[in-house]
This record gives C-alpha cells, structure tokens and sequence, in this order.
C-alpha cells in the first residue's frame, strides 16, 4: 500500500528533529506508527541526510532476531555509526530488546546520533527508562485515524453525504490497514480480530505470563460493552465474581487488584484508556470511579457487533479520543452531584464538554446542559450532538454539531 502522510505525527517528528531529546512514538500495534517513521526517513533523505547517516531497522523482523539483549544491540549499531556528520537512529518496536535503554543511552554518549524510537506498550516508558533518560526524551502518542483524517484517507461516492461517510466511520474505526479492503466488512472485521488477537498475545500475555486468558478476555468484553460507564476495579471484580470468572478465595481484595492489574495491562498495550474523575470545585482527582474508552470503535463493533442502540457512547468515545489526538489531558468532570462528561485541558486552555446523540427531547437539553451551567467559572463549555440547530448556543453555552467538531480546522 502507498504510504499516506499523517501531518500531525510527521510535523511533530520533523519540529524535534535534532533537538537533544529520543523521539518516542508510541500507540496500538498497525495504528500507522512505521509508516511515519518510513515518512520521516524518506524526509531526511529529502532534506541532504546521506543515506549512510540513517540506520533504520525493525527489531521484529527475523533479520534482528539475535539481538536481543542491550549489549548485542549496542554493538551491532555502533560498528554502523556513519563515520562523518550526525547519524539518524530510528528503532521500530524497541522493546523486544532487553535492557534497550542502557543502549539508547550510550549511543547519546558515546556518539553523534539523533534517535527515533517507536513501541507498541507502555512498558517502553517504564520506570528504569524514565529515571535513565529523566527529561531527554519526548513521546509521541500515535492514534488510529481521526475521522478528519478518515475522510482523506478513503475515496467515497461523490453523492455521499458527510452523515454517511460519518457512519462508516461508526461502523469500522480509524485503522489505517483497513482502506484496502474497500469497506468490505466481513475482511475488514477478520484484520481487526488479527490484530487484536496480536495485541493480546504479544503486548499483554507475553509480558504477563500469569494472565488467565479466559478472565482477560471476559474483562474487555466487559469494557468494551461498558464505554463511557463509571466504574471502579472493585465494581467489576463484582461483577466477574458474581457470574464466576474470578475467585477472590475469602480475600476481600483480590478480585479488584485482578481487575485493576488487567486494565493496567490492557492500558499498557493502548487497547483501553482510562479517564479518572475531577472533582470541578474541589479541583482535585477523585480516586474512586473511572470511565474507560477503547482505542478504536472498530475493535468494539469486531467484538460485540455493532449495535445503534449504544450510539451515545459511541460517540461520548470518539469524542475522547478526538480530545486527546489535540493534546488534551482529559479527565471526568464531577460537580456535586452532577457528571460532566469531560474536562479537558492544556496548560493555557479548559473546555467542559458534554455528548448526547441529540438534545431534541426537551428532558434530555436540560439534563445536559444543567452540568454545565453549574460551572461557574468562565472556561468554555460545549455540548455537542448530532443536531444541526439553528440555535448555536444558550447562556454561553456552545451547542455544536459532533461532525463539525471533529472536522474543524485546529
């Protein structure tokens, strides 16, 4: 497949270039994060870099497979370092290497090097690399694509309306793998199933040989169907034990470290995202209660079917993910008794903002718009739905269309 450029990774890549900091690029497996750095080789290929000043290679591939420990890694590269000028390290899928850190490190030492990493678990950012690399290094989360990227990466009927392009969207998710088969939903639903079971197998039972892959499998199931719920480790440890898939065998707490472990896991390996819950007057994190979002509405709809009835959630998850691609810190808003569904902020801007699938109903607008309006602060507040209103905003509140959202220029 061609590559197709995603401006927001690649402009990113190419604003660090040469500052003295590892380039990190993390996210889901074959959510694109190769192909940017194919992208980027090719950029500096483009901009004078002699080809002997790049060393680019796949730790996955059987090519590599021997090194597999820090110190082999470390003396295959440096006997490769171009002799003359900088040299362009970029590693694909860094963590099958043990110890890979103490490497990254010397070659920051011992060379002229800039260095591009990408990983597909949060185990590449773990505690011994952090504390190695403490603020010299950078990451890069990587997402399926956007549904602003979605409408330039497919080609569409021309009498297609924005709706319908939308619910493909709905229907198959953003991974990038996904455009050759041509909306085809019975291959495009047997490649998602191959990755996600790629996933599980590699970045989560691999890395945590104890997993019982039956509980595992109950618990995305139980996230997948539950998006954009409140629940705690402890609520769904209930569940799981009340229909037996796990034992707490007379200890109160095991059945929710087990859980709270598992969503770890699957954290880890960005299947799910967990949103805690802020408290919006007592402005601090509450440590009870979180929502949980998939990575990708195509894997939820591969594994329950897709369903309509559970749109509003669908689209409360689209919406969290949009959020975080603009490089927002999100969390679950709590005012007194009330949920708002997102409080998302950068260091110099906060939005509150709320999801429905319609405001139509007059029950539903108030309900919706009475957790914003106990806001009292001047921040700006959104409620976005599939309505396309004449009405754009009330008491200072923006109503805005989802589609519009998740197109606008930004």
């Amino acid at each position: 497949m061609d590559k197709i450029n995603r401006p927001l990774y690649l402009t990113r890549l190419i604003e660090y270039k040469d500052k003295d900091v590892v380039k990190i690029v993390t996210g889901i497996r074959r959510c694109g994060k190769s192909t940017i750095l194919d992208l980027f080789h090719e950029h500096l290929l483009q901009c004078g870099v002699p080809k002997e000043n790049v060393i680019h290679i796949n730790l996955e591939s059987l090519k590599f497979k021997n090194i597999l420990h820090y110190e082999a890694f470390y003396g295959y590269i440096s006997e490769r370092i171009a002799e003359n000028g900088r040299t362009y390290l970029i590693f694909d899928e860094l963590q099958t290497v043990e110890h890979w850190e103490k490497a990254i490190e010397s070659f920051r030492l011992d060379f002229d090097v800039d260095i591009y990493i990408t990983g597909s678990n949060a185990y590449l950012l773990s505690n011994e690399f952090s504390t190695l690399l403490s603020g010299r290094y950078v990451e890069i989360r990587m997402m399926p694509l956007s549904f602003k990227e979605f409408l330039t990466f497919y080609e569409f009927p021309v009498d297609m309306t924005m709706e319908e392009k939308f619910q493909k969207y709905l229907q198959i998710g953003g991974m990038p793998i996904l455009k050759q088969f041509d909306f085809n939903l019975s291959q495009i639903n047997e490649t998602l199933e191959g990755i996600y079971s790629t996933v599980i197998l590699r970045d989560v039972l691999e890395r945590n040989k104890a997993t019982d892959q039956y509980l595992l499998r109950k618990l995305v199931l139980f996230l997948s169907d539950n998006i954009g719920s409140l629940n705690s480790p402890n609520s769904i440890g209930n569940i799981l034990k009340n229909e037996g898939d796990i034992s707490s065998k007379g200890k109160a707490n095991v059945a929710s470290s087990t859980v709270n472990k598992y969503i770890e896991m699957l954290s880890n390996a960005f299947i799910f995202y967990t949103a805690g819950r802020y408290d919006i007057k007592g402005k601090q994190l509450l440590k009870t209660l979180n929502k949980n979002y998939i990575a990708d509405i195509g894997f939820r709809n591969m594994l329950l079917g897709y369903r309509d009835v559970d749109r509003g959630h669908i689209l409360e998850n689209i919406v969290y993910l949009e959020l975080l691609r603009r490089g927002y810190k999100v969390c679950v808003g709590k005012i007194g008794e009330i949920e708002v569904d997102f409080v998302a902020e950068k260091p110099d801007e906060k939005l509150y903002i709320q999801v429905t699938e319609s405001l139509l109903d007059a029950s539903v607008y108030e309900r919706e718009l009475r957790s914003l309006k106990a806001i009292g602060d001047n921040y700006e507040k959104i409620v976005l739905s599939m309505d396309r209103n004449f009405i754009k905003s009330d008491e200072g509140i923006k109503l805005e269309n989802i589609i519009d959202f998740l197109i606008e220029e930004k």
